[in-house]
């Protein structure tokens, strides 16, 4: 079974930053990580950040500029940057890919 590797969650105070990476697996070249889902407990995955084909990156609107998304395509890593992080931002945040692959997710909570 095909896993993307994340990482980079963890615990961080209102207001705090922190940086997710997704990267597909060296043996795999050909996958193309795409973007971020994320779900909290009792809710609904929802779309996070993602890269359309023709080059876009598209927000979920809780986002609001706190969030930006990149890719290193040397690397075949994508990252998300997190600032301006709130409690409502506690979740498993999951990368996925365009061939349908997903990550095992990254656990993210913001408390102070």
């Amino acid at each position: 079974q095909v896993r993307l590797v994340e990482s980079g969650g963890g615990l961080v105070q209102p207001g705090g930053s922190l940086r997710l990476s997704c990267a597909a697996p060296e043996s795999i070249s050909s996958i193309l990580v795409l973007g971020w889902y994320r779900q909290a407990p009792g809710k609904q995955r929802e779309l996070v950040a993602q890269m359309t084909a023709d080059g876009r990156t598209i927000y979920g609107m809780f986002v609001k500029g706190r969030f930006t998304l990149s890719r290193d395509s040397a690397k075949n890593t994508m990252y998300l940057q997190m600032n301006s992080l709130k409690p409502e931002d506690t979740a498993v945040y999951y990368c996925n890919s365009r061939e349908g692959y997903w990550g095992q997710g990254t656990q993210v909570t913001v408390s102070s």
